[in-house]
């Protein structure tokens, strides 16, 4: 039983040291700024970026309607090449 304990005290003491390094870095100073109520970007941020996803999103629509327009020219021309009689082409 002493010797488990004996075994214990480098793991304890490995663990802590590890705790100590990853907590004093970035990861620590992030859950310290979400602690303290200072995490996240501010307002004026996620306005900002909520505005470039709306315009992308428009751009977006706009880009759709174009190539379904390309599709229905390309697919109204290869239906009339089809539908041609024989020798007019």
């Amino acid at each position: 039983m002493e010797e488990s304990l004996e075994a214990l005290i480098p793991i304890t003491l490995f663990l802590s040291i590890a705790a100590v390094f990853i907590l004093r870095g970035p990861l620590g100073k992030a859950i310290a700024d979400r602690i303290g109520g200072r995490a996240g970007a501010d307002d004026a941020e996620v306005r900002r970026l909520g505005a470039e996803l709306d315009e992308l999103r428009a751009e977006l629509t706009a880009l759709q309607e174009r190539l379904d327009f390309a599709e229905r020219l390309l697919a109204k021309q290869r239906d009339a090449e089809r539908l041609a009689p024989p020798g007019s082409r």
